[in-house]
């Protein structure tokens, strides 16, 4: 009896074990096709290396919060939980996952195999959670003019999250058949049912974790490079109604006059900080669409999940929704100056290629600045 069988026989009556027994012929007449063992040994090796990146880059993230209180900000310490469950993900589930896709044989027992389909939607819950959070926050703050997320809401926001994660993804361990099976999928995964229970609960998890975050964040997100385009427009239109007034005045001789304030705001910084902000955004769509459609296909189609091509898209499914646990570090490394810089503080000197060269100071604007004009009542991002 495979480790589906098990899990259910253990949680179920006999009937619900005699309602496996055909399910389970079909299974082992189905022709499965796995994939080459050059190419999943190359995945499995690039899923250890992902788990390196991920655990590092999203560590780093975490001391930085821990180490410097003054980054204890509302927005840093939900990336600093963000982060967290990035790397819970990258050590109590990635392993296991790179383990059976190297050797195609589940080797941990049915117990763990149930328990790792929950803690995968835990964590992978709670980030999304985190990632709607800090969505919400910045349309509050740059369309509505609303700043109020403060530490102390945050931490309360961050526990309701994974009580929340947790409650949602409980069921997936209570009662639910799940394929541990190296020849269905390369991790225990929700597995076709025929339950109206059970595909209800698969698409609540759909739901909660693709099609209600994309929905707010793309609204959000919207909203938000709308505002800057239309502030950017008076920013521009005021500049160029103030040069045309010291123009005027220059030729009419009157330099006694004081002439009209020029704003003078760093576009180049609010562009690349939204660029930053849409490139998580569809890094979180690109890497949770595959996955959202694969689950649901599999546990409504039992063509589909039968199938000879069900273990590869599972795979090329469930292997972009682990980059998404190396993405953010990736991309704060990328784009932001004082990420890279601690990351080089953290390393050792040793390890340094080049020398830190001090480079040439320059102040800031005010981060409010850049969201609003100067006639405009002014509120902090």
């Amino acid at each position: 009896m495979d480790i589906a069988t098990m899990s259910l026989c253990n949680a179920s009556s006999l009937e619900g074990c005699d309602l496996l027994e055909p399910m389970e012929a079909e299974l082992q007449d189905v022709e499965t096709s796995l994939m080459p063992a050059m190419l999943r040994v190359a995945l499995a090796a690039i899923m250890i290396f992902m788990i390196t990146i991920g655990f590092l880059g999203n560590a780093i993230v975490c001391l930085i919060v821990y180490q410097k209180p003054a980054m204890r900000s509302a927005i840093n310490l939900l990336l600093a939980t963000l982060a967290f469950s990035d790397i819970m993900l990258s050590l109590l589930c990635m392993p296991f996952t790179a383990v059976t896709l190297a050797t195609t044989d589940w080797s941990f027992g049915a117990g763990f195999c149930r328990a790792s389909v929950m803690l995968y939607w835990l964590f992978v819950l709670e980030g999304v959670s985190i990632l709607l959070i800090i969505s919400v926050d910045r349309f509050l703050i740059i369309v509505q003019r609303q700043d109020k997320l403060t530490p102390h809401r945050a931490k309360i926001l961050i526990a309701a999250s994974w009580a929340l994660s947790f409650c949602v993804s409980l069921p997936s361990v209570v009662g639910w058949r799940t394929a541990g099976m190296a020849e269905r999928a390369p991790q225990c995964i929700l597995g076709y049912s025929d339950s109206l229970a059970d595909r209800g609960y698969t698409v609540l998890l759909a739901v909660a974790v693709f099609f209600v975050p994309f929905s707010v964040m793309l609204y959000s997100y919207l909203c938000i490079l709308n505002t800057v385009r239309r502030n950017a427009l008076r920013i521009h239109n005021h500049a160029t109604e103030g040069s045309v007034g010291i123009n005027h005045v220059s030729k009419l001789g009157l330099t006694g006059l004081q002439r009209p304030p020029q704003v003078n705001v760093d576009m180049s910084f609010k562009t690349r900080a939204f660029t930053t902000i849409l490139i998580l955004f569809i890094g979180f769509s690109v890497c949770w669409l595959p996955h959202t459609v694969v689950s649901l296909l599999a546990v409504f189609s039992r063509q589909f999940y039968f199938s000879p091509a069900f273990y590869p898209v599972s795979v090329g499914a469930l292997w972009l929704s682990y980059l998404k646990a190396v993405f953010n570090p990736v991309i704060y490394c990328w784009r932001i100056r004082k990420f890279r810089e601690a990351c080089l503080d953290f390393m050792p000197k040793t390890c340094r290629f080049f020398p830190k060269v001090p480079g040439r100071s320059r102040r800031r604007i005010r981060p409010s600045n850049i969201y609003v004009c100067s006639s405009e009542t002014q509120s902090s991002v």
